[in-house]
């Protein structure tokens, strides 16, 4: 099921991403670890990369290892149940990442915030990335760079409610707190860019802004706290070069315009049952400033429904969202869970690659519309 057309999927996503209509919609492929090893299984493949051609994925990631200290590893020393540790010590149990088993700095003073013991950029080896994109020879689009959860940290180290009610009481407490997060996460992408940025094409990075019914705060509130970090991190891309896209779920539409001011390229998911995120909409509005990367809704359609739901849903958003470039087809979350039925997943990309290619009057009546 590899993708037809001219191009490589290389040169499609940077079309795309430049507003322009390639030879077919670029797709993505985000799925849980344990989906993907299910599929593979499941359809007799020789490994993960044969799913990812297998499916018509454009895209191929890459990671720092971490090569620290013992004490501080994501997966070794861990309490009884507990299935991570972030890079700031907090150690998480539960499905997936799971949820934090402690907030280590809910109390902390400004003073202690300084003091904490702020993990080391160098930390993370950088050493495998170059080998690795040399692999795929050009032909696909990469993404790499940390993924800079930074707003996720803090709510871990000082807990959601107290991180909010911190922003009215103490807000230098939680400008600092940011600030040694995203020191870290700048640091390592850092060194990530400065071995392999000419082989890298997007800084990939992800926060969560949305819930169901909108922003998790006020637009000002967003643009005080969290606004010039990600301006941070997003010039740190553009300095080497790159495009930079973010994960984001929920509804979190009335922040796009502050994250178009500060030079975001893209934005991944889109649940278009969240408010506020209708594809329609979102294309109009932001169409042609915005790449957008998702919107193919993942609970009710693709872990809910039939094939041929799947089939006519995503036909539905690819009308929509394809005409003059600015879209990569996918899920509307970055990870497709288990539970999704395998023929639900095949459906949505042999429609992508079915229904997807760029014909030169396909989409007049609908370009005549905006």
């Amino acid at each position: 099921m590899p993708q037809n057309g001219s191009m490589t999927s290389r040169e499609r996503v940077l079309a795309a991403f430049a507003f322009e209509e390639p030879d077919h919609v670029p797709a993505w492929l985000g799925a849980a670890p344990e989906t993907r090893q299910m599929m593979v299984e499941q359809l007799g493949l020789e490994n993960d990369e044969a799913l990812s051609v297998y499916l018509g994925d454009d895209f191929r990631r890459v990671y720092a290892k971490y090569a620290g200290p013992d004490q501080f590893s994501p997966d070794h020393n861990l309490m009884p149940g507990s299935t991570y540790r972030t890079p700031f010590g907090v150690e998480r149990h539960g499905y997936g990442y799971g949820m934090p088993r402690e907030h280590p700095l809910i109390g902390a003073t400004l003073k202690e915030i300084h003091a904490y013991h702020w993990p080391d950029p160098a930390w993370m080896d950088v050493s495998n990335i170059r080998t690795e994109i040399e692999g795929w020879q050009g032909q696909y689009a990469i993404l790499g760079g940390d993924w800079s959860p930074f707003w996720h940290d803090a709510i871990d180290l000082i807990d959601m409610d107290n991180l909010f009610y911190k922003m009215y009481d103490e807000p230098n407490l939680v400008d600092a707190l940011h600030e040694h997060i995203v020191d870290y996460y700048f640091g390592v992408s850092q060194r990530i860019f400065d071995t392999t940025a000419d082989l890298i094409d997007i800084f990939f990075i992800g926060n969560d802004f949305g819930g169901k019914t909108g922003p998790l705060m006020s637009e000002a509130m967003f643009r005080r706290f969290i606004l010039p970090h990600l301006k941070r991190l997003i010039d740190l891309g553009h300095d080497y070069g790159l495009k930079v896209m973010m994960h984001c779920c929920g509804g979190y539409a009335p922040l796009i315009p502050s994250m178009i001011e500060i030079g975001m390229d893209g934005l991944q998911a889109l649940q278009p049952s969240a408010k506020g995120m209708d594809p329609a909409e979102l294309k109009a509005n932001f169409g042609n400033k915005m790449v957008f990367n998702g919107c193919i809704d993942t609970q009710f359609v693709l872990i809910e429904g039939t094939p041929e739901l799947v089939k006519t849903k995503t036909q539905e958003v690819l009308d929509i969202m394809m005409p003059g470039g600015g879209y990569v087809a996918s899920p509307s979350h970055d990870y497709l869970l288990p539970e999704t039925p395998i023929e639900n997943i095949i459906a949505l990309y042999d429609t992508v690659r079915d229904y997807g290619q760029y014909a030169p009057k396909r989409f007049q009546a609908l370009s005549d519309t905006f």
